[in-house]
């Protein structure tokens, strides 16, 4: 898989690289983040038509997230996000979604510094550059998709330009999965308060309380494959449900530093991961996963907290991340760059009142982690 990065210039403009006069290709663009099913239902679908055609499959990567630079903008005069600026909201960073494009044998991915510029031109602008410079033969959406200047650009407005013009061809995939659920507007992540994976507190509610609950929580209509709903998911601590939707476990990667080595003194050292991590984190709790070291998994036993530090570069608040591997080897990571897999919550963050209470239940942690992760 080749991987080209491009920086839109001040009046929005792409230097679109040109990879063959004769050989056409199949082409999707988005943020991609998380790589859901129904994120993945598209891409599968981009690498079998250049399959089909003999055409190049390539995804266009924006990167940082569209969401995030409009809603950054917003609250901050019009100025765009610099490097500096964390998307704590991203479920995943942009490596692991260029691993996951490999996977599914794309051939070319275009990564697109998304910028405000980039984003005020026409869809029927943009779509020219990609059938002129790229050769698109066909473009591949999902259902609910919209590009260019105000987001004008739906499938509907895509497929009558497509009619029209006769040079590219647009594939719609469904892509909405087992239908709708309703997510709060503006929800903040919640811990759950009792042991044992949360359940979905409307899955036994009758369409009155439905209504009611929407209404108190002022919920709006949401694919249940999207991203959104993960992130809803995880900041209510429903690993498994969220998992469902990804199709792979949640993850988040960052280097191993020194902490204050106090699970080291009762038996249970930890891996901890520094502020510089990359994925979402999910609401503070203790979880089942894995530790991931390249070739080595160990099944891990996983703290997340918050400290009361404030981050100037997420505007959050800083979140602890520290894994216990389940193994009999010691093992010194400090410096590595780690993978912690969330496979489901096990229980609320609560003060113990002695060290023996907290090694009783850390033992207990190990067990179910056993279980969850066998």
């Amino acid at each position: 898989m080749e991987i080209t990065h491009l920086t839109p210039d001040a009046e929005g403009s792409i230097a679109w690289p040109s990879f063959s006069n004769d050989k056409k290709a199949v082409v999707t663009l988005g943020a991609f983040d998380g790589m859901h099913l129904g994120h993945q239902a598209v891409i599968n679908r981009v690498v079998e038509l250049a399959h089909r055609h003999d055409a190049f499959s390539i995804v266009i990567l924006f990167d940082p997230r569209p969401a995030f630079v409009h809603g950054w903008a917003g609250a901050h005069n019009g100025e765009e996000p610099t490097q500096s600026n964390v998307d704590a909201d991203a479920l995943t960073g942009i490596d692991e979604r260029l691993r996951r494009l490999e996977e599914f044998g794309v051939d070319h991915v275009l990564v697109v510094h998304y910028t405000l510029a980039f984003a005020d031109k026409s869809y029927i602008f943009f779509l020219g550059q990609l059938t002129g410079k790229l050769g698109m033969r066909t473009l591949v959406l999902g259902q609910d998709a919209a590009m260019g200047k105000g987001r004008a650009g739906d499938v509907k407005h895509i497929a009558n330009l497509a009619a029209a013009t006769g040079v590219f061809e647009l594939d719609v995939v469904d892509d909405r999965g087992p239908g709708e659920v309703r997510i709060p507007r503006d929800f903040r992540p919640e811990a759950p308060t009792e042991w044992g994976e949360p359940a979905d507190p409307l899955a036994n509610a009758t369409k009155a309380e439905r209504r009611a609950w929407s209404k108190k929580n002022q919920a709006k209509a949401m694919r249940a494959w999207s991203s959104t709903n993960v992130r809803y998911l995880l900041a209510h601590g429903r690993i498994q449900d969220a998992n469902a939707i990804l199709g792979v476990p949640h993850a988040i990667e960052g280097k191993v530093v020194h902490g204050e080595e106090r699970g080291r003194t009762i038996g249970f050292p930890t891996a901890n991961l520094g502020s510089e991590t990359q994925g979402y984190i999910p609401v503070d709790g203790v979880y089942a996963g894995w530790l991931v070291d390249g070739d080595n998994r160990w099944p891990a036993a996983i703290s997340i907290g918050t400290k009361p530090t404030f981050s100037e570069k997420t505007g959050l608040h800083e979140r602890v991340v520290e894994a216990y591997a389940i193994t009999d080897d010691w093992l010194d990571l400090y410096g590595h760059n780690v993978r912690v897999e969330f496979v489901g919550f096990l229980r609320p963050q609560v003060k113990f009142d002695g060290p023996d209470q907290l090694v009783a239940e850390l033992k207990r942690n190990v067990e179910e982690t056993k279980r969850l992760t066998a």
